[in-house]
């Protein structure tokens, strides 16, 4: 009964061809509830098969995409005219379908594992077309070992949903009660943010929670292709690994002056009340590197190359753009720590990360700045291209964070997480 309350409450009236939950946010939460035990014994296997009451749209891609389960056979949704009502086909049709596998693997031993609260019908089936059946014990699970990312078979780069933390039963009645206070914290933090001056502002956010670490080195600029020296210029290109749409506000506070942040994609009302100044890239390098190279003549400059922000400790490919316009450039090595609300989305709506990052009862973030790193615009007989440039700080900055460097792009996340290709738009999604 409790299954079915939570479909009805979860899928009714929800589009079919627009959920993406179970590929975008469930996996995270169950790759967090896997067992190493069990995990190791399935990988002992030869083809595996998930049987689940669970609705299929909800577990198929967690088992296919992250724990290599060659077929999935879940309880199906009842669909009218694209939308789903919230209701779940007979589960007699599960064990169907998973008599007529069993039937066509004739090669091998037939070994089932389940709970021992499993329904009689599935123990039945177990009995009759398994060689062994394994029932695991509730006192089992609790002393299993949960699964280590580096132990996964696929790595959990990217996900989207705003909760932070696995939804238990105490941690989400925690969340609630936290919530009419986070509002609150939230518009006092953005109030002090938007109005008072650095030397105000910064220590006013500590005092109400906020967690603010910077690591400087020294700004001397390394040549990339020999110690030669090379023109300099005055103004500095700040380069930051993405995390949220606070990383340039933050490096602002930490350098206690005002920077222009070149933004890939960012809400018209993140603009509006943006307290440094935002300037929109059109994503055409030509009109791109012309407005970087005007906004460094202006004052110093914070640009992302990711293009998009990401949870995980991963980098993503960096843009080669900014190698090509400044020999003055400072890496920064940003992250940030959040217990409660993720201030990142991929599907909802962009305007809101930065007040749900406010939101937690003490976000963190650490900012390191790196040893300053010759570009190419002003070395013109250097051996090495501009993505020779781009990879070395995407490596440097993942050394100093302990992340790894990966070669996906901002399409690669919307892809997954959206369906689309996370063109920015003026809407407030994106």
């Amino acid at each position: 009964m409790g299954l079915k309350i939570m479909v009805m409450v979860s899928f009714f009236r929800v589009k079919k061809d627009n959920f993406r939950v179970g590929r975008a946010v469930l996996p995270k939460f169950f790759l967090e509830n896997v067992g190493l035990e069990i995990f190791e014994v399935l990988k002992k296997g030869g083809k595996t098969v998930a049987v689940s009451n669970m609705p299929q749209v909800m577990i198929d891609s967690f088992l296919r995409d992250y724990l290599d389960i060659d077929l999935v056979v879940g309880r199906e949704l009842k669909v009218f005219c694209g939308y789903f009502v919230g209701l779940m086909e007979d589960k007699k049709k599960n064990i169907l379908v998973l008599q007529e596998i069993i039937k066509q693997e004739n090669s091998g031993d037939v070994i089932g594992i389940s709970s021992l609260n499993t329904s009689l019908d599935h123990y039945k089936l177990f009995l009759q077309q398994c060689n062994e059946v394994y029932l695991v014990r509730s006192t089992d699970k609790r002393s299993w070992q949960h699964l280590s990312r580096d132990k996964y078979p696929k790595p959990l780069i990217f996900h989207d949903g705003r909760l932070a933390f696995r939804p238990e039963i105490l941690d989400c009645l925690a969340m609630f009660m936290w919530f009419p206070f986070g509002l609150v914290v939230a518009i006092i933090r953005a109030f002090v943010a938007l109005t008072l001056p650095f030397e105000i502002s910064t220590p006013t956010l500590i005092f109400s929670g906020l967690r603010f670490t910077v690591i400087t080195k020294p700004k001397t600029s390394r040549s990339f292709q020999n110690s030669r020296d090379c023109q300099k210029t005055e103004r500095t290109l700040y380069v930051c690994n993405h995390r949220t749409l606070l990383d340039p506000l933050y490096l602002s506070f930490a350098l206690k002056k005002n920077l222009t942040a070149v933004t890939y994609s960012l809400s018209r009302m993140s603009e509006i009340l943006a307290p440094i100044k935002t300037v929109r890239m059109t994503r055409n390098r030509d009109q791109d590197a012309k407005l970087v190279k005007s906004l460094l003549n202006q004052g110093d400059l914070v640009i992302c190359p990711e293009g998009t922000t990401c949870r995980e400790p991963y980098l993503l490919r960096f843009s080669p753009l900014f190698a090509e316009m400044s020999d003055n450039i400072i890496p920064v090595a940003s992250n940030s720590h959040v217990t409660m609300f993720y201030g990142t989305t991929a599907g909802g709506l962009k305007c809101l990360d930065p007040f749900f990052f406010l939101m937690n009862p003490s976000p963190g973030y650490t900012m390191q700045l790196l040893e300053g790193v010759s570009g190419l615009s002003m070395c013109q007989d250097g051996n090495e291209s501009r993505f020779d440039v781009a990879n070395y700080v995407q490596s440097e900055l993942g050394k100093a964070l302990g992340f790894e460097c990966t070669k996906l792009t901002r399409r690669d996340k919307y892809q997954i997480l959206a369906g689309n290709d996370g063109i920015a738009c003026t809407s407030s999604k994106s």
